[in-house]
């Protein structure tokens, strides 16, 4: 449903004068009127003319054009009401490891972006839920907090890049960063998705003390180790360019499953690009719950219209005064 207010309401007031002007001009036409009596047959058949019953009309468009133009100043906008709505989801967040071994291309064009490149997907096919993103290596923060605006958090992530904080493998912190942004969500489900492809190295809270903390706060936590097994080709800086060299890939998967197994979620392990997205969509297949969302649209300006109708108006009684009624002086 439309409302419609005015930015510069102190205008209407002018509306006065035009209406005093309106009166005074009706009374002063009353009192030109002659007063004298007198009998005249020819008057039984008198009849005014067309011309003669429009005397007025320039005059009262000009009045109605006056009108117009001081509802155009007071500059008035149409709205449509806020909206209350359910939709059904869940809240996530996505909390990605983006240390230096990301860069690993045993899946294409390498780990990390194969993993944003999946995740894209993945929250393109969440239309309904809140999603947020953290990142983490030596230490975690986070690029982008719950949101049903998904545009915004698809093109923070495209920002998200192998060494934008220190390195290392603080898996503890990216689940205890992830856990603060959930803690105080009303969904009846909340799950991390953490991806990792290495041990953890880094951080002041142990994975497995912060998995307890997400128990604590009924938070399913979905571990995700990236990698191929036995060794993976990574590139190296030297004097002569960027050189690729096999490393061996290390995934402590025994602290991911248990993270899994305390939370009561789930271990997935990704060896190539195909995996990783089985394992996003077997993750689509989530509980929903129901969360509220207000939605609103954006003011119009609708003075303009006014503007143009006074314009219109002025110009027709200017027309009309010059050829129509025009006076021999």
């Amino acid at each position: 449903m439309n409302n419609y207010t005015f930015v510069n309401s102190e205008y209407i007031y002018l509306a006065i004068i035009p209406i005093l002007i309106f009166f005074w001009y009706f009374f002063k036409n009353k009192e030109n009127f002659g007063s004298i009596v007198y009998s005249d047959i020819n008057l039984v058949n008198y009849k005014k003319t067309l011309k003669q019953k429009l005397i007025h009309l320039p005059f009262i468009l000009k009045i109605i054009a006056s009108l117009l133009l001081v509802i155009a100043l007071a500059r008035p906008q149409s709205s449509i009401n806020w909206e209350e709505s359910s939709i059904e989801g869940i809240d996530i967040v996505l909390a990605i490891d983006i240390s230096g071994s990301m860069l690993a291309q045993d899946l294409k064009p390498n780990r990390l972006e194969a993993s944003k490149d999946v995740a894209t997907q993945f929250i393109n096919k969440r239309s309904n839920d809140r999603i947020g993103l953290v990142v983490f290596s030596g230490e975690s923060f986070t690029q982008c907090p719950l949101t049903t605006d998904h545009n915004i958090l698809i093109n923070l992530f495209q920002d998200v890049n192998s060494g934008m904080i220190e390195d290392g493998t603080a898996i503890g912190m990216g689940i205890a960063n992830s856990v603060n942004r959930l803690k105080n969500s009303k969904a009846i489900s909340k799950v991390i998705i953490l991806l990792t492809d290495g041990v953890n190295n880094s951080g002041s809270i142990p994975p497995l003390t912060a998995a307890e903390i997400a128990k604590k706060y009924n938070i399913r936590v979905y571990t995700v180790g990236v990698g191929s097994e036995g060794f993976a080709p990574y590139p190296f800086q030297t004097p002569f360019g960027i050189q690729y060299q096999d490393v061996e890939v290390k995934i402590d998967e025994k602290t991911l499953q248990d993270i899994a197994t305390i939370t009561d979620g789930k271990y997935f392990r990704a060896t190539n690009n195909s995996s990783l997205k089985k394992i996003y969509d077997d993750i689509d297949k989530l509980e929903k719950s129901k969360i509220e969302v207000t939605e609103f649209h954006k003011r119009n300006e609708e003075y303009l219209l006014f503007a143009i109708s006074s314009l219109i108006l002025l110009i027709s009684a200017f027309i009309l005064e010059t050829f129509y009624f025009k006076k021999i002086i």
